[in-house]
């Protein structure tokens, strides 16, 4: 088995990435996405991938794919009818929330209406104290009488979710085995096993998003486990989860609420190890794909993790790497709004018909047909040529756009992109400038299809002087999952004040979650060597509503000799909500309230090149075409580089675009762009580069 294969699904391509065990060599493939049914552009792609760098099929050792099968569910409302079973008097909670507005100067905005229909909703007359003691026993009968309502629901999935389960999970248990006993094609999520935490509502509604994905998932994962068994029988598959790490299919079909950002959270890890590769440890990521655009901050090579997100408007309570997404892609359209103000974005011409430039009938304008028409796109197309685009399309659709404004096409166009700019950089000043950190200490690094066409413009914005460019940008959300863990997470919710008796009682919860760790890992057959576990504690102030999460520990094996006094873990909260508030109290006291564990296990990694010797000789040309950069009047002469060509070493000074198979790079007239000797481009804004 000496090939491992990573496969990304977006809304425009499907992206593969396969890497030799061995020898290193690694192979990149994209071809177009098929949104009616995922898992036949990924078996189809795997087919086309092996036949065109001959890769027999039985080498393959491991599939690893980020999926948006769940997202896609959940956006477009298309999962399962789900029942829900929680305790009596807490049937309306789904609708109560937290009495929080969507937006908060929009009064008619209102929270998406419950995956649940009110009928579906069964109260079960059980009670649990907040120490997990049992005030109430349901009886055989409430029991059988709720699983009787379950059934007349005809529901294909089934939450369970009663009030201090994540203390005591007994009543949960119960309930759950009668009702697979009665009713075993009834998919079931139990919220002490989905996410054993404090807070009622967003506990309940993990638990039924996890229920409304099951019947989803469990059948998309069938057809793809079953292609993929036909095509390489040796090969396992890996599903990777919002957390950045893999998991096995049979996890995914039982936690597929897990999988809600399962894509982005694969760019991100990849972006960590490009970062790592390039020596630039602290990066602002910006990947941008044909439908969406997301950003995340990367501090000394670590993925920050979030666990308190929306997906659809619904909140999930789950590990999740910390990404902010908005609606700007390579096809998202131009149009004006009602107040006659010219927008971007979030509508996107997706794959089929695709931007206008596509000629696949689409007629909208778009940001790809904006690029395109200020130069910075060849016509000759994508994908190394294979896809070819039409200028003249491109011109139709931005000239009525055009007319209304008063301007040419090409200024047109380019006060488009900079809308699509300025989109981004709020999204990077929500992750960076509101959370403490100065964007001028980070080198950016764009990827996507489309993130490095506009990395230079959002750099500018935000002071940054470096870019940094992936060595395949449109391949690093697949190779994320060449590199990522094994990895499951444990929780124990807890709540005592930061003092050596707390201390203590971190010991313990610690202990119990590292044997489930061990559990864990024992079933999964991971080597001593392999394994890793992270520490860490959602802490506040007495009397505070909300939680920081703070590092305790990590090692091979932790156990209570590896935790801090209770000072230095007091100094690292502080520290913490230093960053994030712009304050800390000294004198107040702190209290945990959940103890996270992370177990993880490595299964790839690259070799690290040897560093660059010699002279690499001066960068070969393709052709000259004229581009638009900051002047939309004044084309510049530029020269086109293919980026397969280029060797580590070489300099390459603007006015420039580098071309590849997967993407676009510009460089600006006064800009210097350095190859490494991983292949990543160093781009110095208005400077002279570095040796990488």
């Amino acid at each position: 088995m000496t090939w491992t294969i990573g496969v990304d699904v977006g809304g425009t391509f499907t992206d593969f990435c396969a890497a030799n065990t061995r020898t290193g060599a690694t192979h990149v493939y994209k071809t177009a996405s098929t949104p009616a049914n995922p898992a036949e552009a990924i078996l189809n792609g795997l087919a086309a991938l092996c036949e065109r760098f001959a890769i027999p099929m039985a080498t393959i050792g491991r599939l690893s794919h980020g999926t948006t099968v769940g997202t896609n569910a959940l956006i477009q409302r298309t999962g399962s009818t789900v029942a829900l079973v929680t305790t009596k008097g807490f049937r309306d909670l789904l609708e109560i929330g937290r009495q929080t507005r969507p937006h908060m100067y929009d009064l008619q905005a209102d929270h998406p209406a419950p995956l649940v229909e009110r009928e579906h909703r069964i109260e079960l007359n059980e009670r649990l104290g907040a120490r997990g003691e049992v005030v109430r026993d349901p009886s055989d009968e409430d029991i059988e009488a709720a699983i009787d309502a379950v059934l007349a629901a005809g529901a294909r999935a089934c939450a369970i979710g009663f009030l201090f389960s994540f203390r005591n999970p007994v009543h949960e248990q119960r309930f759950a085995e009668r009702l697979r006993a009665r009713a075993p094609g009834i998919a079931i999520s139990v919220s002490s096993e989905v996410q054993p935490e404090f807070r009622e509502y967003e506990r309940l509604s993990t638990t039924v998003l996890n229920a409304y994905l099951q019947p989803v998932m469990r059948d998309y994962l069938r057809t793809l486990e079953r292609g993929v068994a036909e095509r390489a029988g040796a090969a396992s598959v890996g599903i990777n989860q919002s957390s950045g790490g893999l998991m096995s299919v049979g996890r995914a079909r039982d936690f597929p609420v897990r999988t809600a950002l399962s894509g982005p959270a694969a760019g991100v890890v990849g972006a960590a190890h490009a970062a790592r590769q390039s020596g630039r440890r602290d990066v602002i990521t910006l990947d941008m794909g044909g439908t969406s655009a997301d950003v995340a901050l990367i501090r000394d090579c670590r993925v920050d993790l979030a666990f308190d997100r929306d997906v659809a408007g619904f909140p999930i309570r789950l590990p999740c790497v910390d990404v902010e997404t908005i609606g700007a892609g390579g096809g998202s359209v131009a149009w004006f709004d009602r107040d006659g103000l010219l927008k971007v974005g979030p509508v996107s011409a997706g794959a089929d018909p695709g931007p206008a430039c596509y000629g696949k009938g689409g007629e909208r304008p778009t940001t790809t047909d904006a690029n395109l028409l200020l130069g910075r796109l060849s016509a000759r197309g994508l994908l190394d040529g294979d896809m070819r685009l039409d200028p003249g399309l491109a011109r139709a659709a931005f000239r009525p756009l055009a007319g209304r404004l008063g301007f040419s096409v090409e200024k047109t166009a380019h006060g488009v992109l900079g809308i699509v700019v300025a989109n981004m950089v709020r999204a990077i000043r929500r992750i960076s400038v509101e959370r403490g950190h100065d964007p001028r200490d980070f080198a950016l690094m764009p990827f996507g299809g489309a993130g490095p066409l506009h990395a230079r413009d959002v750099a500018v914005s935000l002071g940054m002087g470096e870019i940094v460019v992936p060595a395949a940008p449109g391949i690093v959300c697949a190779q994320g999952l060449l590199v990522s863990d094994l990895k499951e997470d444990f929780v124990a919710s807890r709540r005592f004040v930061v003092d050596a008796e707390g201390i203590a009682i971190l010991g313990a919860a610690l202990a119990e979650l590292r044997q489930r760790a061990a559990a864990w890992l024992a079933g999964e057959r991971v080597d001593a060597e392999a394994r890793r576990l992270h520490l860490v504690v959602d802490a506040r102030y007495v009397r505070q509503n909300f939680e920081l999460a703070v590092p305790v520990a990590e090692g091979r094996d932790l156990d209570a000799a590896d935790l801090p006094d209770a000072g230095r873990l007091a100094a690292a909260f502080n520290a913490a909500h230093e960053t994030a508030y712009g304050y800390a109290s000294a004198a107040d006291p702190i209290e945990i309230v959940n103890i996270r564990l992370s177990a993880s296990a490595r299964l790839f990694a690259f070799a690290d090149q040897p560093p660059v010797g010699g002279d690499p000789g001066p960068a070969e040309l393709r052709s000259r075409r004229p581009v638009i950069f900051d002047d939309p009047d004044r084309p510049c002469d530029t020269a086109i580089h293919d980026r397969a060509r280029l060797r580590p070493g070489q300099r390459i000074a603007g006015p420039a675009i580098i071309e590849q198979m997967d993407a676009t790079t510009p460089v600006y007239p006064g800009d210097v762009a350095l190859v490494t000797a991983d292949g990543h481009l160093i781009i110095t804004i208005g400077g002279r580069t570095e040796d990488a």
